[in-house]
């Protein structure tokens, strides 16, 4: 009913009123008492299961024993076309869980060792919320972070990118485009050379990096030589390492243009709008494997799927802070629907939808009973943390 509910009222980032109230009020029907319009966030929620283990829940310590594991939710839709990414099924999977892991702490005292959190995160799809929140305080004393993602496939890890988002202001001369234009510096130039040079450089980018590009100001009537330009610009890679370096050879690149044609330029991003690429911890998907396969499906491994099929989300954002899993759940039968489409709408609606629901929810519950009541499992997870470059510093990563 719940991913239903959200189905059926699609909104956008930072928009999501209706979703949020809706499940502050499924919450509050199981006893629950949500906290709306955390860390600053109209639309972000956060609930609690204090856990049996937990000295200082009533002051949101985490001395638990077996530490606090989050469950995010997203729920926000794309213009035009409402749950195409499928955050009506993801949101029911995040909530779900949350909501049987606490009737479990009612009806079995001690059953939950630790500390369980809900937090809901807005606007994966226009925004980079989840850095927004992580900065604000969303992840201190959480130990580990676990959510799906909707998909044509059941996929432990899929390739998800991380992205330098550039917004572009080139500053030339105005001039009579007829009379003096030689008096003139031409801001549009600037910003054609620039796409141009993006356009050479893709020859030699590694396989899985990504450039893409818009004019969103190119001057305003033919007769002036454009004073202004604006581009805006995402630089996507797989890796951090590399996410870097392309940035900085598009932004070589960039000065490059303004060089060219006597312009200057304003390279400008927000501390808050890149994403980094997801660190999926590997025991953690191990635990969402098994409880797939108690649900009739089989995950596919990392590497099945063409690399190619790549995206982004904030959840890197995350992953590169605490351990944490995204694994895909799938909502169609149908393995040619793509995510941002009609179709996957329609699927995100439809009984496969349904499904998913149910099998993320077990599925996530079970990851974070499995968390609470293995003390190997915990310590495999930090284990494969900190082999794989353990915490970055995701806020300072662009001023290193």
């Amino acid at each position: 009913e719940l991913s239903h509910d959200i189905h059926d009222h699609p909104e956008t980032g930072y928009e999501e009123h209706h979703a949020v109230a809706t499940v502050a009020d499924l919450l509050r029907r199981h006893g629950i008492e949500p906290e709306v319009g955390v860390y600053g966030m109209d639309t972000a929620l956060r609930a609690e299961i204090p856990g049996a283990g937990s000295t200082d829940a009533a002051a949101g310590g985490s001395s638990e024993s077996a530490g606090t594991i989050a469950i995010l939710a997203e729920y926000d839709a794309l213009p035009g076309i409402g749950h195409g990414c499928g955050h009506n099924v993801m949101c029911a999977n995040s909530v779900g869980a949350f909501l049987a892991l606490a009737a479990l702490a009612r009806t079995r005292p001690g059953a939950l060792p630790g500390r369980v959190v809900l937090q809901t995160t807005p606007a994966e799809e226009n925004s980079t919320a989840k850095e927004i929140l992580a900065v604000r305080g969303m992840l201190d004393g959480v130990d580990a972070a676990i959510q799906t993602h909707s998909y044509a496939h059941d996929v432990t890890h899929q390739t998800w990118l991380g992205v330098r988002r550039l917004r572009v202001i080139f500053h030339g001369v105005p001039a009579h485009a007829a009379s003096q234009p030689f008096m003139g510096r031409n801001a549009l130039d600037a910003a054609t050379l620039a796409l141009t040079g993006i356009g050479l450089l893709r020859q030699q980018m590694l396989p899985m990096d990504r450039l893409h590009a818009i004019i969103t100001d190119g001057g305003q009537v033919p007769n002036i030589i454009p004073e202004r330009t604006e581009l805006s610009i995402m630089v996507r890679s797989k890796y951090l390492e590399t996410l870097k370096e392309i940035a900085e050879r598009v932004e070589e690149v960039l000065h490059g243009a303004a060089l060219m044609t006597g312009t200057g330029v304003e390279i400008l991003t927000s501390e808050y709008c890149n994403e980094v690429p997801v660190r999926d911890n590997g025991p953690l998907l191990t635990s969402w494997v098994r409880s797939q396969r108690e649900r009739g499906r089989d995950p596919l491994a990392a590497g099945v799927l063409p690399e190619t099929i790549a995206a982004g989300t904030d959840f890197g954002n995350v992953s590169q802070r605490i351990p944490g899993i995204h694994p895909l759940i799938k909502v169609t039968d149908r393995p040619d629907i793509a995510l941002h489409t009609p179709a996957m709408t329609e699927a995100a609606g439809a009984p496969t939808g349904d499904a998913a629901a149910l099998d993320g929810a077990y599925g996530l519950a079970a990851v974070a009973l499995d968390w609470l009541h293995d003390a190997e499992l915990r310590r495999s997870v930090r284990a494969d943390f900190e082999a794989t470059g353990g915490v970055i510093d995701v806020a300072g990563f662009w001023e290193e």
